[in-house]
């Protein structure tokens, strides 16, 4: 959503802090009086529900304390001085009482109940009536409007009808001074005109640039005139609105305005944020608090490109719904509604956007868990799995996630007596519904599963055991097996007498590489009607690195048999000029890629469409530099989350220069036969299947893309097809509206019918209506608002779109519906029954022979791309590596199977990570505990040792951190730290043949060969290495077996009766332990142990260890800056041969 309310109390702030310091709106937007500034004096007082207690004091600004002071709750309640809900004229110590009384409590408030939990204190204005003012400042579509009354107060009355109204059009200058005064202040006293104009004007000023979309201030408070001081200003309540989307623009100036420091020096500065000052507080509406679940969602959603939706209306309902995709998900809601179910249904959300598999689970694992709580139900419960036919969101990857939470409640689920029905449509949905149904075979809960051939909402009466007179939608059979991915019409092979590569042919020349590539012409900038922006010739620049959606384009484009690609080129800022390839049928066609569109227009003077994929950030910059050009007539804005602001300038602009504008917050629209913007459509089956590659009879405009492609559906199943369809955009502003596309239809002879899918909230339907009543559109429209399930919820509700919210009773569905159908529209009388009407409304038209069906044709057939291939398993390749210790796919990092998460909950260690990616199981806690042992003896041994001493060597010459570590690790070997693994080879082969520890000895002694393991140049008997002592000691007290081990000292007995120092080192103990723990732990057979003896995992323990060792001696030389090393020279005996010895010379033939 875009436009959010805002807590009263940060209203005020916002405006006490930027009143004096935004920027003027335009250069006739000066204050010239000396107008004194309202102070800021607002405190919040917060009820803490854990433990029911409000803010004390100490965290009160100090004026609480000394002034009398009005108290009032502070949660988007209207009207609360008629509710009773304000307290006037009160000490602090009487104003606390007051919210206490109420903190907690629940209030109903007209038909809504909510629980006070927020309030505003601030100090008591005595002032007379007729200084009261109302000013309120409000957005639409052509630009903002100030309504201004000297009849403020609690008794405003009628605003619409008695304020006076300035109207300030987008692009233009703010009015004079006398404009103001005429236009509002007619009935102010004059002394007081200047001032309030000077208010007006800084008011306005802030509006613009914090990007408000409402304010309202009544009462305004003029005060008269005191000892030469000019007439003061003050505001009592406040309610505000501000554009969410904006965040990324005005957050630090929202938040360092809801700094308290600011005012009150003593007050303490807030936590620590991205900003000066706390992020703004979107607050729920009164009586709709957030619950843990809602939160968490919200959270969810935060942290994600995706969209994650859900508002719980009624905990104990049997209905609950998990749907994706904004338009789709109101759909069902309308469809649940209106089957007289509207008191069961249970929540109201959406998931769209292509979430992953992980934020699938847990949004899936929310709502399963809701359902599943509390007392099961004597009738059971519904869970509806909806949606409409996506774009590119994988469905069998999303349905992934819903599955492993309906896996892990399938107890509850089958408790609660839990029926699933299951409708999607879209990429891979028949494996994604495939694997529904098995999951229903092997869960126990019953699910019954339907593809698109089944009117997106026909499965809503069959979940709630309704059957409808002359149904037939929903009597689809249940998916039992994976369809193929390519769609049922028959499709015929293009042949090709191209010659493979590296083919020799009739002229001696072999073919290359390059002469697959397809080349195209320039073109001439074609000519067509004002009606008709788009048509087969139509060529376009997409704004963005976007190869998936220019080659779903192009793809397109072969499909329909364009001669050209639709595409000329792509514009990327952030990259030098290139080349990119892509595929046209089954050759390839380079396209080019700009820095600049300036350069793009000039290299490509035909092209007259943007699909502009920049990010809501950047499209207003791009998409008005893009405006400079007047080549361009056509621009599709496909990024979410564009400012309100930013969106009608661009709109207004584009009207001046006569630019068609579709979106933002789009997937585009299609021209059947001739033009794709973007990834509307979808995949290319679904293209295939909705016969969009080549023209039908009608034409729609709908706000939802997701719904674009259900009409897409429907048509190609009840008329001839889709003649033209544009999706406008879910935002309140939208670059073209109904009417626009309407009229162009209306005006296009091959299109013969229209229909129009608007929604709750936004009047652009009656525009419409009003064409139709002045015979301005004469096509026969079929038309149906969705949203009729708003009027049966207590509380505010926000659909997908951010304009999908009735602000009046003219906005709702259903008064839509009822003056569409009065003007003489073909409205049905719910959703479900659309097909129907869409179906005789078409046969009307052929029967008079309006419309004249033509004979189908074959499309040619696309290759399926290599990677969406794989993806749908259609495909097999073997992997050029295998991994089976890692895994960082999914949303957590897996250890050898085990999560990250748990990796820290369980705390098992660096021993226990070792034992993971090592040895793909889990040790026992000695043995994780010994690995960890280990690694502490080995660290280090000194700077004189080999690797030491080339760490120290390689850091002094002034090399990096990694390539010390290198030299140092690359003296391991056989004669320094490797000797692990042959001692461990050495004792266990003497022990497994049966040799005598004294046998060993000897038949090494007669082999000439030293006992790896055993000797050390200081340490002896009498002076034994305290490390080996630490692990002999911790292995007999903890291993369960330490056989090798007795072995080895038993060897030692023996070496030591010849000399003292021929002891068991410490790298000698270490191995014979280790095999002491793969062999008899139980966690490995024999064959296991030799294995992991045999491949180097010995060694790896010392390497592990040392490297801790050797990047400490690199950090300790760069720490002293040590200069280079230079070895002295008489430390080095140089014995060259003399030159006047005789050499042997190579033999020249």
């Amino acid at each position: 959503m875009s436009s959010k309310a805002i807590r009263e109390y940060d209203a005020k702030l916002l405006l006490a802090y930027w009143l004096a310091r935004a920027p003027a709106y335009s250069k006739s937007a000066q204050i010239a009086t000396d107008f004194v500034y309202p102070t800021a004096k607002v405190a919040q007082i917060s009820w803490d529900p854990e433990t029911n207690t409000i803010t004390p004091d100490t965290q009160l600004p100090p004026w609480v304390f000394t002034e009398k002071l009005v108290a009032k709750p502070d949660q988007l309640i209207k009207r609360r001085g008629k509710a009773g809900l304000l307290s006037l004229n009160k000490t602090w110590e009487q104003s606390k009482q007051w919210i206490a009384e109420r903190a907690g409590k629940p209030v109903k408030v007209e038909s809504t109940t909510g629980t006070l939990n927020n309030f505003i204190v601030e100090p008591f204005l005595p002032h007379p009536s007729h200084t009261e003012y109302y000013v309120c400042i409000n957005s639409v579509r052509e630009g903002d409007q100030i309504l201004f009354t000297h009849e403020g107060g609690v008794e405003v009355g009628d605003v619409d009808a008695k304020a006076f109204k300035l109207d300030i059009p987008v692009g233009a200058e703010f009015p004079s001074r006398q404009t103001v005064k005429s236009t509002l202040l007619s009935k102010v006293p004059a002394e007081k005109q200047e001032t309030l104009v000077d208010f007006l004007i800084r008011l306005y000023s802030v509006y613009v640039d914090l990007h408000f979309a409402y304010l309202e201030i009544n009462p305004l408070i003029c005060l008269d005139a005191v000892n030469g001081q000019p007439p003061a200003i003050h505001y009592l309540d406040m309610a505000a609105k501000l554009d969410q989307t904006a965040e990324s623009i005005c957050g630090p100036k929202w938040a360092i305005a809801r700094d308290v420091s600011v005012y009150d020096p003593q007050a303490s500065a807030s936590a620590i944020s991205a900003d000066r000052g706390p992020p703004m507080v979107w607050p729920a509406p009164f009586g709709r608090d957030l619950t843990k679940e809602e939160a968490y969602i919200q959270k969810l959603d935060g942290s994600t490109g995706a969209s994650l939706k859900l508002t719980v209306l009624n905990p104990e309902g049997r209905v609950w719904t998990m749907v994706a995709g904004g338009g789709a998900s109101v759909v069902y809601s309308d469809a649940i509604a209106a089957h007289g179910f509207a008191h069961e249904l249970a929540n109201y959300g959406e998931y769209s956007g292509a979430p992953t598999e992980g934020q699938t689970y847990e949004y899936a694992k929310t709502i399963v868990d809701l359902i599943t709580r509390g007392k099961p139900h004597p009738d059971g419960k519904i869970l509806i799995i909806g949606g409409g036919i996506a774009n590119f969101t994988n469905v069998a990857a999303t349905f992934k996630g819903i599955i492993r939470a309906l896996k892990e409640y399938k107890n509850p689920l089958i408790a609660h007596q839990v029926r699933i029905f299951v409708r999607r449509g879209g990429p891979n949905y028949q494996e994604g519904l495939k694997a529904m149904r098995l999951l229903g075979e092997s869960l126990g809960v019953p699910i019954k599963v339907y593809g698109p051939e089944t009117h997106i909402t026909d499965i809503v009466p069959l979940a709630l055991g309704i059957t409808k007179a002359g149904q037939k939608g929903a009597s689809g059979t249940s998916v039992l097996q994976s369809a193929p991915a390519s769609p049922p019409p028959i499709v015929k092979e293009v042949s090709s007498n191209e010659a493979a590569v590296g083919t020799i042919g009739p002229d001696g020349q072999r073919t290359q590489p390059d002469d697959h590539i397809v080349h195209f012409d320039a073109q001439q900038k074609p000519k067509r009607p004002s009606y008709r922006p788009f048509d087969a010739q139509t060529r376009s620049f997409v704004y963005g690195l976007q190869p998936r959606a220019i080659q779903g384009m192009l793809d397109f484009d072969y499909s329909c048999g364009r001669d050209t690609p639709s595409v000329a080129a792509m514009i990327y800022p952030f990259g030098g000029h290139h080349i990119q390839k892509f595929y046209w049928g089954t050759r390839e066609t380079l396209l080019p890629v700009y820095t600049s569109v300036e350069e793009a227009v000039k290299k490509h003077p035909e092209v007259d469409v943007v699909v502009n994929f920049a990010s809501s950030r950047s499209v207003y910059s791009s998409t008005l530099d893009i405006l400079r050009f007047p080549s361009i007539k056509s621009i599709a804005l496909i990024a979410e989350g564009v400012p309100e602001r930013h969106a009608r300038e661009i709109l207004h602009f584009a009207q001046q220069k006569g630019v068609l504008i579709i979106g933002p917050a789009t997937v585009g629209g299609i021209k059947p036969g001739c033009f794709r913007i973007g990834n509307s459509g979808g995949m290319m089956d679904n293209i295939i299947s909705s016969k969009l590659y080549r023209a039908g009879s009608v034409g729609y405009v709908s706000k939802s893309g997701g719904m674009s492609n259900e009409l897409n559906n429907i048509l190609s199943l009840v008329t001839n097809g889709t003649y033209e369809g544009i999706a406008i955009g879910g935002d309140r502003y939208p670059g073209s509206t109904f009417i626009d596309h309407l009229l162009r239809y209306e005006a296009d002879p091959d299109c013969k019918m229209l229909v129009l899918l608007g929604e709750v909230g936004g009047i652009e339907e009656y525009r419409v209506i009003e064409a139709v009543k002045k015979g301005i559109i004469k096509k026969p429209i079929v038309a149906w608002a969705i949203g009729t399930c708003a009027k049966m919820f207590t509380t505010e509700v926000q659909f997908g779109h951010a304009g999908s919210m009735a602000n009046s009773d003219l906005e709702t569905a259903d008064a839509k519906n009822n003056a569409m159908k009065k003007a003489g529209f073909i409205v049905p009388d719910t959703f479900e029954d659309l097909p129907t009407a869409l179906k005789q409304t078409y046969d009307a038209l052929v029967n008079k022979g309006v419309i004249v069906p033509k004979k189908e044709r074959d499309p040619p057939v696309i290759p399926m791309d290599y990677k969406w291939a794989t993806e749908l398993g259609l495909i097999r390749k073997p992997a050029a590596f295998i991994s089976t210790i890692s895994d960082e796919r999914g949303q957590e990092l897996m250890y050898a199977g085990m999560r990250i998460s748990e990796v820290f909950k369980e705390d098992i260690g660096i021993g226990g990570v070792v034992s993971l990616l090592w040895f793909k199981r889990r040790l026992p806690a000695y043995a994780t505990k010994f690995i960890e042992m280990v690694l502490m003896l080995t660290a280090d041994h000194g700077p004189a040792v080999s690797g030491a001493m080339n760490t120290i060597v390689a850091s002094r010459a002034g090399k990096d951190l990694i390539s010390s570590l290198a030299s140092g690790l690359l003296t391991i070997g056989s004669r320094f730290g490797g000797a692990l693994d042959e001692a461990a080879s050495m004792f266990s082969n003497a022990r497994d043949t049966g040799l005598t520890p004294r046998e060993f000895v000897d038949e090494s002694r007669k082999a000439n060969k030293l006992i790896s393991g055993i000797g050390h140049k200081i340490k002896s008997v009498n002076n034994p290495d305290l490390r080996v002592e630490l692990v002999k000691e911790y292995v007999k007290k903890n291993f369960p077996t330490h056989t090798l081990l007795d072995y080895a000292l038993a060897v030692e007995k023996v070496t030591t009766s010849k000399k003292d120092t021929l002891i068991l080192n410490v790298d000698g103990c270490i191995a014979v332990c280790f095999v002491d723990l793969l062999r008899d732990s139980g966690a490995f057979s024999r064959e296991e142990a030799d294995e992991y003896i045999k491949i180097g995992t010995l060694n790896g323990l010392f390497v592990l260890g040392r490297s801790i060792g050797f990047i400490g001696h690199h950090l300790d030389q760069k720490r002293l800056r040590a200069p280079l090393y230079r070895h002295p020279a008489d430390d080095i005996f140089i014995n060259m041969a003399d030159v006047s010895q005789p050499r042997v010379l190579g033999t020249v033939n």
